[in-house]
């Protein structure tokens, strides 16, 4: 199986300004991505950028990037246009691995490529892993997935579902015993021909809501298929407090 890693990066984080620079034990946060995503197999791994520094930061590093508009809505929109200049054909595999995730799992990266690579009835694959802790499933910043008996997602929220009606009392939801919800982790893996399309299909009001891009996949009806994985993944880094906890993560021998 052949695929290709794309990592969105732009400077314009609001919570976090420089993002894809920030120092984590002398490298750029996103060279430290593409070091990881390197470890997965993949034929070519290849920095999507919005701005010429995160390109020249790439090119200390002997990562691939290539420059894209600044005005992308998203980060789909901006790893499709990356498509159309990188030459991928419509069935080649793509892998839609995050900037801000140094500490991603090489394992989770491929097993996301291989999944879309055996779902002929799926454009897209993504993974979650279960949930046991109440707090984090009713925290909105924690996105979950209900899959079908296939393992497609049958819709991605925000709010804490699967709702548990005899065990969540007092608006206060619980997960159910035995069947532990779902938390989803931002990966895709796509067909670069679906993925160049993306931005020409209608954004949908679902999407808007609950301000997750990939309802809109669903609202369409096309599928997306879900790896679940045994573990939770390592953390990301939206905020100052994010990037010093990952920080001290990589001064432990052996990260």
């Amino acid at each position: 199986m052949k695929f290709t890693v794309l990592i969105p990066a732009r400077m314009a984080s609001t919570r976090l300004p420089d993002k894809p620079l920030a120092d984590i034990a002398g490298r750029p946060m996103v060279v430290r991505v593409a070091e990881r995503a390197a470890q997965s197999g993949a034929d070519a791994v290849v920095v999507a950028a919005d701005d010429a520094r995160i390109v020249r930061a790439c090119s200390e590093h002997d990562v691939a990037c290539v420059l894209t508009r600044t005005d992308h809505a998203s980060g789909s929109d901006r790893l499709a246009e990356a498509c159309e200049a990188l030459g991928l054909d419509g069935d080649d595999i793509v892998v839609n691995v995050q900037g801000d995730e140094p500490l991603i799992d090489p394992a989770l990266v491929r097993e996301t490529a291989a999944l879309v690579d055996a779902r002929a009835d799926c454009v897209m694959s993504t993974a979650a892993h279960a949930l046991a802790d109440a707090d984090e499933l009713r925290n909105p910043n924690v996105v979950k997935v209900v899959l079908d008996r296939d393992g497609r997602a049958l819709y991605f929220s925000r709010a804490p579902i699967p709702w548990w009606r005899d065990g969540s009392t007092g608006g206060q939801a619980m997960p159910a015993p035995g069947w532990p919800p779902l938390r989803h982790i931002g990966i895709y893996g796509y067909r670069a021909g679906f993925l160049r399309g993306f931005p020409s299909l209608e954004a949908a009001a679902i999407e808007r809501t609950e301000a997750l891009e990939q309802l809109r996949v669903l609202w369409h009806g096309h599928r997306i298929a879900v790896h679940v994985s045994p573990v939770a993944p390592g953390p990301g880094v939206d905020t100052p407090a994010d990037l010093e906890r990952v920080r001290a993560l990589f001064r432990r021998p052996g990260t």
